[in-house]
């Protein structure tokens, strides 16, 4: 998945703890190679081959990946899209770019975007993608579906307790083997040695979606890599978004759209959502939390 991936497990010994992170590292394997459309045989890329053409039998597995991500798309009016692969890559954020896209390039670039036009038929479990051209990808939830899938086999393995972190998508069962709650840190996107405040987490996810690693400045705005599916525009006024919720899948999807939809929606919409809690780090480098959230600032 182009990610790298940190398995901590609590375990008897090492011998033991390595046989279980190695039977993790499988299960993440067989998921790339389920969603990935860079793999040529994946289920995916055959989806993508036969986009406007016919519809494509999958695996129940899929099937029900892309069920649940159409939800989300529908949930958050489309700010969350997996179609989103489609898009045409104008925006680079290498350092390369001197001026911003015309408006007839950015409205271009998404017109073959567009969750709607992904059909399911759950009789037949086929996928079929409207448009020729189109393509869908998981980059926005596979490393979060991933963990979740780790995390099940483990615990189903006996494993009392462990980490997954599949680039900053944790998910935590147990807790560490001093009995302790396990803990993550909420950075300053501007500075990443020093911490905001410590979270502690217990049996669910977390994930933190960021553009301190990844933007472009025109006219004093910070455009992020983060791209509305919507509109072809980069997400902006947001730095970082950090969603707690009981599974990185949902977390993932979550973390992308309210960096979409920006800081007064996106808390709006996580408000209205039972058990998702949010962190947001705005352009001002200020900490902003849905209600339930009481957080000490570290400045």
């Amino acid at each position: 998945m182009g990610s790298r991936f940190d398995i901590s497990v609590v375990a008897n010994d090492s011998i033991e703890g390595q046989q279980y992170i190695s039977s993790a590292i499988d299960e993440i394997s067989r998921i790339e190679r389920l969603i990935s459309s860079w793999d040529e045989n994946s289920q995916t890329t055959q989806i993508n081959k036969a986009a406007g053409i016919e519809a494509v039998k999958v695996d129940s597995e899929l099937f029900q990946l892309i069920q649940r991500a159409l939800k989300i798309s529908k949930l958050t009016d489309g700010a969350f899209d997996i179609s989103y692969a489609s898009m045409d890559k104008i925006w680079k954020f290498d350092g390369s770019m001197t001026k911003m896209p015309s408006e007839e390039a950015i409205t271009k670039s998404v017109e073959k975007v567009g969750y709607e036009n992904i059909v399911l038929d759950i009789e037949k479990q086929t996928v079929f993608l409207k448009l020729k051209g189109m393509k869908i990808g998981f980059g926005a939830i596979g490393k979060g579906y991933a963990a979740d899938k780790a995390k099940s086999l483990l615990m189903s393995s006996g494993v009392v307790a462990g980490i997954i972190n599949a680039s900053g998508d944790l998910n935590t069962w147990g807790t560490q083997p001093n009995g302790k709650e396990w803990m993550v840190a909420i950075v300053n996107p501007l500075n990443k040695e020093k911490v905001f405040s410590w979270m502690p987490v217990t049996n669910s996810a977390v994930v933190t979606s960021g553009n301190y690693e990844k933007y472009i400045t025109f006219n004093d705005v910070l455009y992020s890599h983060i791209i509305d599916p919507r509109t072809g525009y980069p997400a902006t006024g947001i730095l970082s978004v950090t969603i707690f919720t009981k599974n990185a899948e949902l977390a993932d999807a979550l973390a992308t759209s309210v960096f979409v939809m920006g800081e007064e929606a996106g808390l709006n919409f996580i408000n209205q959502l039972k058990g998702v809690e949010c962190i947001i780090v705005n352009q001002d480098n200020k900490i902003v939390s849905s209600s339930n959230i009481e957080l000490q600032n570290k400045e």
